[in-house]
């Protein structure tokens, strides 16, 4: 019997998945030889929204055309309508891996750039579809890799390095860097350093800090959270006026000594707000720290103006950034509103989950977000995963969210999100720390205690 060490082991299931991506990029190529014009379907989150940015960029590298659609969910309407539609060859990122029986009756050939663990092996061996998705091959598409580096792993071989920083603008949207780069996401990277598209620095992980003034720009950092400043402005004044630091000043502006004072007080509330900042150096400032790219194209997507984020990952940076901007400034309020509700209103607690549940307009946009920040700025209990609910009309949207420390205990919100929401004739899934799913209204209590009775199970 031959045992692979683990280094060996990743080696040779990255190697695989590169493979696969290989045969998806012959399969884009042969159709743009041909001059066939590739529908692209791609989710309307940061990830998704920049999966399609680097497959649209590659084919449009390739002198190609292309049709792009943004969709919050890969529905049966949705289907049922690209059914209808001409085209040789269907590109769907960031989705699809879920549908595969439904994709596989189209009448052109199928590549699905996907990450997310909902698999339907009944479909995996059509011959008219190149299904790339790193479960299939022992990777996590939670942290390894995101749909963005998916496509950029479609669209390797056709080298465009330029790329890498736009893939690693969906991972930063998906949160995979959090605690440093692995897996693909660091093959990715490596492309994007030595062709010198990528830059790596340590500093301080501060909100468009070259943008903003720095009190916006310390209570708008959510990733890492800061206690008392995240999602609190006035927190933020208080912090910076006690250090004899003018708040209104953009941090260039600021004295090295301000700088270093700065610095050592943020590391006290939270080491994590120092390390690696990554940024794409030939960019105008707005775009050049990666994790700020990330949040302007995911304001974009909440606030359902999904062109302008994609306007933006195809190089527009004139009319479409402006706009970018005002969302995000709108989105990041929305976000301190959402945050401010959370302290106030808390959870409701079942044994194994919690949940909290809206029915306000602009709160139902932020609900997965701001169930995030609350894990961990403590606002909410970190020990159970949060199930976010939003009423829309008859139905209601899900989030849910945990942490990296409760998955370690065997909890799978994809899988638990996936199964109870087929019992009451919805649909779920997507990772094991974060994922969603849509229930009947009237099934919710229902649906919520059915979540409740799975996470028990998987936590044994």
């Amino acid at each position: 019997m031959c045992f692979l060490k683990a280094g060996d082991m990743i080696q040779k299931q990255q190697h695989s998945l590169l493979n696969k991506a290989e045969e998806a990029c012959d399969l884009l190529r042969k159709h743009l030889e041909s001059d066939h014009v590739v529908r692209v379907i791609s989710h309307n989150d940061a990830d998704g929204i920049s999966a399609a940015g680097v497959i649209c960029n590659a084919i449009s590298r390739q002198k190609g055309k292309f049709h792009v659609t943004i969709v919050p969910r890969l529905k049966e309407s949705v289907i049922s309508r690209i059914r209808k539609e001409k085209y040789k060859l269907f590109v769907f990122c960031d989705m699809g891996s879920a549908s595969l029986t439904e994709l596989g009756r189209l009448k052109g050939d199928v590549i699905v750039a996907d990450h997310h663990q909902t698999i339907d092996k009944e479909a995996k061996s059509r011959e008219n579809m190149v299904h790339v998705n790193p479960h299939l091959h022992g990777l996590d598409g939670t942290r390894d890799v995101s749909a963005s580096g998916v496509s950029y792993l479609i669209s390797r071989p056709m080298n465009y390095p330029e790329l890498a920083g736009l893939a690693l603008v969906g991972a930063f949207g998906d949160m995979q860097c959090v605690g440093g780069m692995q897996g693909i996401n660091k093959t990715i990277l490596k492309d994007g350093l030595e062709a010198g598209t990528v830059e790596v620095r340590e500093d301080l992980k501060l909100a468009r800090m070259s943008q903003e003034p720095l009190y916006r720009a310390i209570s708008h950092t959510f990733n890492p959270a800061i206690p008392g400043i995240s999602a609190d402005e006035e927190g933020s004044r208080a912090f910076l006026e006690k250090l004899g630091i003018s708040y209104g000043v953009k941090f260039r502006e600021l004295g090295n000594e301000e700088k270093d004072i700065l610095k050592d007080e943020l590391i006290k509330i939270n080491p994590n707000v120092f390390g690696n900042v990554y940024s794409i150096p030939k960019e105008v400032p707005q775009l050049r720290n990666i994790e700020d790219y990330s949040k302007l194209v995911d304001a974009c997507g909440k606030n359902k103006k999904h062109g302008v984020g994609l306007s933006i990952c195809l190089g527009d940076r004139e009319k479409s950034l402006e706009e970018a901007e005002a969302l995000l400034e709108r989105y990041q309020d929305n976000l301190a509103k959402g945050i401010g509700w959370i302290k106030k209103e808390g959870s409701t607690s079942l044994r194994n989950i919690q949940y909290i549940y809206t029915a306000d307009k602009k709160r139902k946009r932020v609900m997965g977000t701001i169930s995030s920040i609350g894990l961990e700025l403590g606002l909410l209990d970190p020990e159970k995963p949060v199930i976010a609910l939003s009423r829309m009309d008859n139905l209601v949207k899900i989030s849910g969210r945990t942490t990296q420390k409760v998955t370690g205990k065997g909890v799978n919100l994809g899988s638990a999100l996936e199964a109870a929401s087929k019992s009451f004739g919805g649909t779920g899934g997507g990772h094991n720390i974060a994922a969603g799913a849509v229930v009947p209204y009237k099934s919710m209590e229902n649906f919520l205690h059915l979540v409740d009775d799975i996470v028990e199970t998987q936590t044994g």
